[in-house]
């Protein structure tokens, strides 16, 4: 499988906002939605949210009105802005390849490819 390639990761201030990128490689094309996991120090990986290839979205609670995913085909490229960020969101963050459910749900598929990942730090 190729992997997916984030980038984007950095340090800001509380309430400050980030877009990280995913290089998804044309995923799409073949039926898989991208999704995006992160994992905090001492924690489990988590996932965060998705995107399908018609473009549905979908996120965890505890980013809803602060995160949103969007695609550009023409890049193959995935970019999640994250806005009014909180030092709960420092974690490594994580590009999959994800293969939905029978259900057609993304975000609890099957992770068939993940990428290295790229760190963000909010500090308070």
């Amino acid at each position: 499988q190729v992997q997916p390639v984030e980038s984007g990761g950095d340090s800001v201030q509380s309430g400050g906002s980030l877009r990280l990128s995913c290089a998804d490689s044309g995923y799409f094309a073949i039926g898989y939605c991208m999704g995006w996991f992160r994992q905090a120090p001492g924690k489990e990986r988590e996932g965060v949210g998705s995107i399908d290839s018609d473009g549905k979205t979908s996120y965890v609670d505890s980013v809803k009105g602060r995160f949103t995913i969007s695609q550009d085909n023409d890049k193959n490229t995935m970019y999640p802005q994250m806005n009014n960020l909180n030092p709960e969101d420092t974690a490594m963050y994580y590009c999959a390849a994800l293969w939905p459910t029978e259900f057609l749900e993304c975000l609890p598929g099957r992770v068939d490819a993940w990428g290295r990942g790229t760190l963000v730090i909010v500090s308070s």
